[in-house]
């Protein structure tokens, strides 16, 4: 029996190749999350949306050794939701065009959303 609220998980992430241990944490989170069947979605913000660029996280591994790239390709291999905070990407220079397989734009509104009828774990 589940002792949490909701199965609904937000993995927030706001940091990438400036910090490749919690970036490579908040994917391993995400897809360890998709495993245990919870409803996961990871929300880029700041330097975080650089995850979700083509090939930005290919190089990025933790201290321990996991790729991001390994659990980037699992979240998308199963569908997982990889939302990128518009205005953060548009100030790097981050457009639809530049995007990984799985990912889209999205709004500050969506995380309030999300974040309202879920569990946030904030990286």
């Amino acid at each position: 029996m589940s002792e949490y609220k909701t199965d609904n998980i937000v993995i927030v992430l706001s940091c990438a190749m400036d910090n490749p241990n919690r970036a490579t944490r908040a994917l391993f989170l995400a897809a360890t999350a998709k495993k245990q069947a919870k409803n996961v979605t990871l929300f880029l913000l700041d330097d975080g949306v650089f995850i979700a660029s083509k090939g930005m996280a290919t190089n990025l591994r933790a201290a321990t050794g996991d790729s991001a790239d390994d659990h980037l390709s699992y979240l998308q291999e199963y569908e997982v939701p990889i939302l990128v905070c518009t205005p953060c990407a548009v100030y790097r220079k981050i457009t639809d065009q530049d995007l990984i397989q799985g990912a889209r734009m999205a709004t500050g509104a969506e995380l309030i959303d999300l974040a309202c009828n879920g569990t946030v774990i904030s990286l």
